[in-house]
């Protein structure tokens, strides 16, 4: 699998994640329509397959998943919220990828 591909199945991954705490977080916490809720559970299910499209083994790729829910969390909190990331965010965003990186592509023997 090439590098692309996987940190794709990431996004994806993290964007279903994301967005699906968010609706049921909508529904729940604001009252808004249980539909949300459905979909929500809906998008966390997905969330819950797309990792096994990675070849790695479950611990690495869900080690390194948490790398990307971080940068993913604070881009969402960013464009949804309208809560700026500051310097310490981005810091932090930065070296939870670099994690990424080093769990998930870092050459092995």
């Amino acid at each position: 699998m090439s590098t692309l591909q996987s940190l794709f199945y990431f996004a994806i991954a993290g964007l279903c994640e994301i967005g699906g705490g968010y609706l049921f977080w909508l529904w729940l916490k604001e009252g808004k329509s249980i539909w949300l809720a459905g979909i929500g559970v809906l998008l966390l299910v997905m969330y819950a397959v797309i990792p096994t499209l990675q070849t790695a083994n479950f611990g690495r790729v869900y080690a390194a998943y948490g790398g990307v829910f971080v940068v993913l969390s604070l881009f969402w909190g960013w464009q949804v919220d309208k809560v700026v990331p500051d310097k310490f965010d981005l810091l932090g965003g930065w070296i939870a990828l670099m994690g990424v990186l080093v769990i998930m592509y870092a050459p092995r023997n």
